[in-house]
């Protein structure tokens, strides 16, 4: 039995991976409508349904009018998984953050006064300005208005009902 269900915004482009039970949910407040369904049906003493697969939210989905969630992802994204002493594009897993002004300093965790290092480069500046510890930013950390969409990950083995709603960046084969 497939366990998840594939939500895709008013345009019909992914916006998130929930629950069956979630998208059901959905379902019965009016807030999405489905698309694509599973063979497998669910089933109380008053109705009975297929599971679904992919389904639509029927709203638009405005933006945050409070402004980007301060967040170790979102820091991470505005400065695009890059250094922003040495330059160098890295991984998650080998990116920190960094207290422009070290917080024993008096520096505050706020969205201008961190940016992405990688960890030598945070090691090197270590409880020192830039400026005392001979380095430069590559680009002085501000509030985002907004970050661009980032790439929904999907772990295991995508369904083969969703595959009409996802990017590829693939070549297609003839034949």
């Amino acid at each position: 039995m497939s366990s998840m269900t594939l939500v895709l915004d008013a345009a019909y482009r992914p916006h998130k991976v929930v629950s069956w039970e979630r998208a059901v949910t959905l379902l019965f407040l009016g807030r999405v409508e489905v698309v694509e369904e599973y063979d497998e049906e669910i089933r109380s003493v008053s109705f009975s349904i297929k599971m679904p697969a992919v389904v639509r939210l029927l709203r638009v989905i405005r933006g945050n009018t409070k402004g980007v969630k301060f967040s170790r992802i979102n820091i991470l994204t505005r400065d695009k998984y890059t250094c922003q002493y040495c330059g160098r594009k890295l991984p998650m897993s080998k990116l920190n953050y960094d207290h422009v002004l070290p917080r024993a300093r008096g520096g505050k965790t706020t969205w201008e006064n961190i940016v992405t290092s990688c960890f030598p480069c945070n090691d090197r500046k270590s409880n020192r300005t830039p400026q005392e510890a001979g380095m430069r930013l590559i680009h002085a950390p501000v509030r985002p208005k907004s970050l661009p969409l980032t790439m929904l990950r999907i772990e295991g083995e995508i369904p083969d009902r969703w595959a009409s709603y996802l990017y590829w960046k693939t070549e297609l084969e003839e034949g």
